[in-house]
């Protein structure tokens, strides 16, 4: 039946969850600011406004998201030349470092999950996730 499927599917879902806060925990870095962090990475400097927008938060709250980086020196902010008034937020050296090191301890803890099956599982399981996706 499906509902084993969607309880053996949820439980790995809160394993590799698990896991991964574990994995962040030596950086004291919380979920919100990796995904704000991986943003700017991504898409490099922007300002505030657009960075709330990618991430789907209020303003207030990425506000709240960048003191925190940059209070561990993971961000930066400086003015736009083009509006004195907005703010643009960049990733610094550190932060680049520090999420490259986040990605190998994570890419580690799901290595220990998906490690278990052969290569073509692997595959498959893929396949079949992404055809979820749609």
């Amino acid at each position: 039946g499906d509902e084993p499927l969607s309880e053996a599917f949820w439980a790995v879902a809160r394993r590799l969850r698990e896991m991964s806060q574990e994995a962040l925990a030596p950086w004291d870095i919380s979920p919100s600011q990796l995904r704000a962090l991986r943003v700017l990475k991504r898409y490099g400097t922007m300002r505030l406004s657009e960075l709330s927008d990618h991430l789907h938060i209020a303003a207030r709250s990425a506000t709240e998201v960048v003191d925190a980086l940059e209070s561990h020196g993971l961000v930066q902010r400086r003015p736009d030349p083009a509006d004195r008034r907005a703010t643009l937020v960049e990733v610094t050296g550190h932060g680049a470092t520090i999420l490259d090191s986040i990605r190998a301890a994570r890419g580690a803890e799901a290595e220990r999950v998906f490690g278990r099956l052969s290569a073509a599982d692997r595959a498959e399981l893929g396949r079949i996730l992404r055809a979820l996706q749609d």
